[in-house]
């Protein structure tokens, strides 16, 4: 289990009635340690859906989990996560988040992404449903 706090700490703001909330900005950032406010303007997010057909779910998963590291490996690749719905196992969420609508394309066209396209009309109900984000609140609430 991934600790945030550590115990001392969390049990002492518990009894105390401290907001941990003071904590979080500290935490919400990348690997790097970059901060929000470091996302370029022009970044292009999409937020992708994928279902497993039935009894699929864990050929789905299996398909799908390396793509994390190969994406998060390209060159203008600024987030990328995949989740999975706890209550509905093989319903996957991808939220990404490229330098450019062009550097989203050119993922779409990677040797790894098209060898998942491949897999997904025996694994996949219905394909993927992108959405394409527009990010907001960036500027304003980070003081740009």
């Amino acid at each position: 289990m991934l600790e945030l706090f550590p115990k001392g700490v969390l049990m002492a703001a518990l009894a105390g009635g401290v907001a941990l909330t003071a904590a979080v900005p500290a935490m919400a950032k990348d690997p790097a340690g970059a901060p929000y406010r470091n996302m370029p303007a022009g970044a292009y997010a999409v937020v992708a859906e994928v279902r497993a057909k039935a009894g699929k779910e864990g050929a789905l998963r299996e398909a799908t989990l390396p793509l994390v590291a190969q994406v998060r490996h390209e060159p203008n690749n600024l987030l990328y996560f995949l989740q999975e719905d706890r209550e509905t196992p093989g319903h996957f969420i991808f939220y990404e988040v490229f330098a450019s609508q062009a550097d989203f394309e050119a993922h779409n066209q990677t040797p790894h992404v098209q060898a998942w396209f491949a897999k997904l009309p025996d694994l996949a109900e219905g394909g993927v449903k992108v959405m394409k984000m527009r990010i907001l609140g960036n500027e304003t609430a980070l003081g740009r």
